[in-house]
């Protein structure tokens, strides 16, 4: 056995165990050699595997207008579709803009917009989309800025100047900020590689065209994450320079055919984030504590949420529990995905194949030679032990924060009030105190909902912790969660911000505070716990990019990076799926968007199904036969909202807007047997903006790259 091997062997035991491998049946699972995904990035375009796979070959030429016709977006993906500009990306990504365009009057979100001229089109204030221009490997100077460093917080603190001097360097020699350029490093493969991206910023981008919220998110949030749908999750904006509309050099043309069933269809696009490379200790860490603890946060939260709505329904407060809905669903998914014996099995066996190939590479290596990432399986798995030894705390704390979202400003405010009476008392000046001051006047949160969130947490500290805990003890004193929020709300000067200000004027902050007291005895586990966290976090961020390395040396660029919210290509091909005895169809109509309204319009209770009354009297020329909406097995996850749908022509045939309910464990492992990203069909959009809003300005330029002013000027071109 090698010196690698002995390192590794004890280890082995224990990760296939954990992972459920106690069978033959469940030890013959073997992993893919794309479990671990095929985001491909354009630093290492796939080349050679697409024309493998799908009997063409992509010239540079193909790549350069792929990368350059998509766009990313602060929070998702867009690409251009037009000469002139036009942008296409998701209602969903686009419902901010849309509201905040929105006039005195106007309520654009449910009544949609659409805009007859160039004049109309408006600009959002503050609204940006950037194009990847240049890409540059900068990873042996990162890796030179770090190689004397000796701790953990030496080499975090030299890879950030690194890169803080790299991204300066980059963005002035592109012509700098005012020039409309940015730069950015992109680390892959968990630190085992860094690219300079330099990024073209437009800034000037109008609205163009938005469907009604109940046609953007029909199905709402029942529907979200599943499959068949019947959404129009669509919005078009354009990008303007010089008050005049920006004519890109690449764009992507729609597709007058759209896609067939069994077609190749590529995403580009910026996928947020995966966790594939994650070792089986990782895994399991975040089976049984990370992703089960905010499973049970989002829970609690949202239930607390509900009861408050029942009496005060505010669309703003909707909003909220849909976006908790939302991710309460991603990680429920995310924790079945972990459970799942088959996916695991898989991880398991990557990490064993793994292994075996480092042991290959590094078995006749000189004795004397040094390897940092020799071990670091071994290693990753160490740090997970002493993480999971704090396993109370992080269910307790999570998401704790002063002013989070999620949690008690009362508390949050009598956290930050302890920290300003020691610093009071070590002698700060009024100065150095005032932003205590500001923190605990900022904290804003309805009573009823901070008394909820308040009893939740010490609900938290009872599961947490245990009855018998001293902490839990002296909190409660015999009496339920629900009762001492009560109790504190309504005695606490931290529960109201003016109250506390007016009090810190006059006489203080009383002693006994029961806020503080809480905030008092939870102080030193809390901090005990934030401490030894952050150590382990900073340890395992250098071992993760050491991983990185290590597999990057063996696999090279024939296995894509992790996604980071960087432009990637995704492949796959448009395919149907067996779900609940049946099988999902490849592409979904309008004839099923009419079914799911008089369907669910025959219950008291089927709001999310309501459509608005353009769409309740069409026009007799619409085709309710014309496809809406279509699954493929490509590489998707959050942050491809709005990527382009392409066939091998880089044609448009389809408008990335989710993933199936199957795709969630997409974050741990890449599978093709029933997870699906979902898009809108380009046939679907183009009746819909056709027949429905009207715009015909907008299909001609669309469909054959002409640009008119006014919708009168498109009719006249048509007759």
């Amino acid at each position: 056995m090698s010196r690698f091997l002995r390192n590794l062997s004890f280890i082995l035991p224990i990760v296939l165990l954990s992972a459920g491998l106690c069978t033959a049946q469940e030890a013959a699972v073997k992993a893919g050699k794309y479990d671990n995904g095929k985001m491909w990035t354009f630093d290492y375009p796939p080349t050679e595997f697409i024309s493998e796979t799908y009997g063409f070959t992509p010239d540079n030429g193909w790549f350069e207008k792929a990368r350059l016709g998509s766009l990313r977006l602060p929070n998702c993906t867009a690409s251009f579709v037009s000469p002139h500009g036009l942008v296409m990306t998701n209602h969903h990504c686009g419902r901010g803009s849309v509201a905040q365009v929105a006039m005195d009057g106007e309520d654009l979100l449910n009544d949609g917009f659409v805009s007859s001229s160039l004049d109309e089109e408006r600009a959002v204030p503050g609204l940006y989309v950037d194009q990847l221009v240049a890409i540059q490997d900068v990873t042996d100077e990162v890796f030179a800025a770090v190689e004397d460093a000796e701790t953990d917080a030496e080499k975090a603190s030299a890879r950030q100047e690194a890169i803080a001097a790299i991204t300066n360097r980059i963005t002035d020699a592109a012509g700098g900020a005012d020039a409309g350029f940015v730069a950015q490093v992109i680390n892959l493969y968990n630190g085992g590689r860094y690219s300079a991206y330099t990024f073209r910023r437009y800034s000037d981008v109008r609205l163009v065209m938005a469907p009604e919220l109940q046609l953007g998110y029909f199905g709402g949030d029942t529907d979200n994450f599943t499959y068949p749908r019947y959404a129009l999750d669509m919005t078009y904006f354009r990008v303007y320079e010089n008050d005049e509309p920006f004519e890109p050099e690449y764009f992507f043309q729609w597709s007058k055919e759209g896609a067939s069933l069994g077609d190749a269809v590529f995403v580009i696009g910026n996928p947020g984030s995966t966790l594939r490379l994650e070792t089986m200790a990782q895994l399991e860490w975040r089976r049984d504590v990370q992703e089960k603890a905010i499973v049970d946060l989002l829970n609690s939260r949202i239930g607390s949420l509900m009861s408050y709505y029942e009496d005060n329904p505010s669309p703003a407060l909707l909003n909220q529990i849909f976006g908790l809905r939302n991710a309460q669903k991603l990680y429920t998914g995310r924790v079945k995905g972990l459970n799942d014996m088959v996916i695991m099995a898989k991880r398991a066996d990557t990490e064993r194949q793994f292994l075996s190939d480092m042991d290959a590479k590094f078995a006749n290596m000189d004795a004397d030679v040094q390897v940092p990432y020799l071990t670091v399986i071994n290693d990753l798995a160490n740090i997970v032990e002493q993480k999971r030894e704090f396993a109370a705390e992080f269910a307790a704390f999570i998401a704790m924060q002063p002013g989070g979202n999620l949690s008690s400003a009362t508390l949050g405010r009598a956290s930050v009030g302890r920290a300003y009476l020691n610093q009071k008392d070590a002698g700060a000046t009024a100065e150095q105190l005032q932003p205590y001051v500001d923190q605990m006047s900022s904290m804003t949160q309805d009573p009823t909902i901070d008394k909820l969130f308040l009893a939740n947490r010490l609900a938290d500290f009872k599961a947490s912790f245990g009855d018998d805990d001293p902490i839990v003890q002296g909190i409660m004193k015999g009496m339920s969660p629900a009762e001492v929020a009560e109790s504190i709300t309504s005695n606490s000067v931290f529960s109201d911000a003016a109250k506390l200000m007016e009090a810190m004027e006059n006489d203080g902050i009383p002693a006994d505070d029961p806020a503080l007291g809480v905030a008092n005895m939870i102080a030193d586990r809390l901090q005990a716990f934030q401490s030894a966290f952050a150590g382990l976090g900073a340890q395992e961020t250098e071992l993760n990019a050491q991983h990185g390395r290590a597999r990057f040396e063996i696999y090279g660029t024939e296995r894509p990076p992790d996604a980071t919210f960087s432009l990637r290509i995704a492949d796959g091909v448009v395919s149907p799926y067996e779900y609940n005895g049946t099988e999902a169809p490849p592409f979904t109509t309008f004839f099923g968007l009419y079914n799911r309204y008089h369907a669910h319009m025959a219950s008291e209770d089927g709001a999310e199904w309501v459509l608005p009354e353009r769409w309740l009297n069409p026009p007799a020329t619409f085709d309710m036969s014309t496809k809406l909406n279509l699954v493929s097995t490509n590489d998707i996850i959050g942050g491809n909202s709005g990527s382009p749908l392409l066939n091998k022509d880089l044609e448009v045939v389809g408008l990335i807007f989710d993933g199936n309910i199957e795709s969630l464990p997409s974050a741990f492992i890449y599978q093709t047997e029933v997870a699906r990203a979902v898009s809108v069909d380009v046939r679907g959009m183009r009746e819909a903006l056709d027949e429905i809003y009207d715009v015909d300005r907008i299909v001609l330029e669309l469909d054959e790259g002409v640009l008119v002013a006014t919708e009168a000027e498109a009719d006249a071109r048509q007759n």
